[in-house]
């Protein structure tokens, strides 16, 4: 097992090589990333849906990991957990431009990988599971999200991406698959039956809602108001406050803490 210390260490070259990889890669990385979450996203739903109230709840969160176990053994890129560049960048081995370069691009793929399981989700009609239980449900997380205050949203997304990034942080402790698993499973399971915030889960979990919004037989099985769920509030009042928090997390309270306990070099 890697030890925290290790673990800083061995991150500073996978930093860097995110942040210097060739865009087309980086942007097909973002798409499957995106997708590996919003599956995830339809997994946790369907579970939920199935069982309803606060098991359902537990049950759904115990599901959500599976998107981080593809994201880290499959190979992908998860804007979320590539807020710990922030380590290569303050080592430098990585510049600022080369990680925001990162952060864009794969933020846009991931984007686009969530939208498409997000249609396909209704295009499939998935969502008359349960007699079109999993639809009202959809439609009531996405309103829920659009309903959150600009400080709520920007808050539980700091705390969501420190448990993501701590996912990632423990899961390269282990150095065998099964020890992976075992050790984001817990970090990701509290941030999701927590209601936390996740940009990238949200890029599923927003558009899917409006996507069943197109619907009426969706749309009556809601309990919440639609009146509020609109494209431009999910982007303005959900996406923006919790990208800004995600990075706050992410970044601040794992990368740099990290990096000045284990990397930073003591005046003398």
């Amino acid at each position: 097992m890697n030890s925290p210390a290790e673990i800083a260490k061995n991150y500073v070259p996978i930093g860097k090589g995110k942040a210097s990889m060739k865009a087309s890669k980086l942007f097909i990385l973002g798409i499957m990333a995106g997708i590996f979450i919003a599956i995830a996203g339809v997994g946790a739903s369907t579970a939920s849906a199935s069982l309803g109230g606060s098991v359902g709840k537990l049950v759904g969160a115990c599901v959500f990991p599976a998107g981080l176990t593809l994201v880290i053994l499959a190979g992908s890129e998860l804007f979320t957990g590539n807020c710990l560049i922030i380590i290569s960048v303050l080592e430098k081995e990585a510049s600022i431009v080369g990680m925001l370069r990162n952060w864009v691009i794969v933020y846009i793929g991931n984007f686009l990988g969530s939208i498409f399981v997000a249609w396909g989700m209704t295009a499939c009609h998935q969502l008359s599971l349960f007699d079109g239980a999993l639809a009202g449900a959809t439609i009531n997380t996405a309103v829920a999200k659009v309903s959150l205050s600009f400080g709520d949203a920007f808050l539980k997304g700091i705390f969501c991406n420190m448990l993501v990034c701590l996912a990632v942080w423990v899961a390269f402790a282990s150095k065998t698959a099964a020890g992976k698993i075992a050790a984001l499973f817990y970090p990701i399971m509290v941030f999701v039956v927590s209601g936390f915030e996740h940009s990238v889960a949200n890029m599923f979990y927003g558009p899917a809602g409006l996507f069943a919004m197109s619907n009426a037989d969706y749309v009556a099985k809601a309990t919440a108001d639609t009146a509020n769920l609109t494209w431009g509030a999910f982007f303005v009042k959900n996406l923006i406050p919790v990208t800004l928090g995600n990075i706050v997390g992410g970044a601040v309270f794992v990368g740099l803490v990290y990096w000045f306990i284990y990397l930073k070099k003591d005046e003398k």
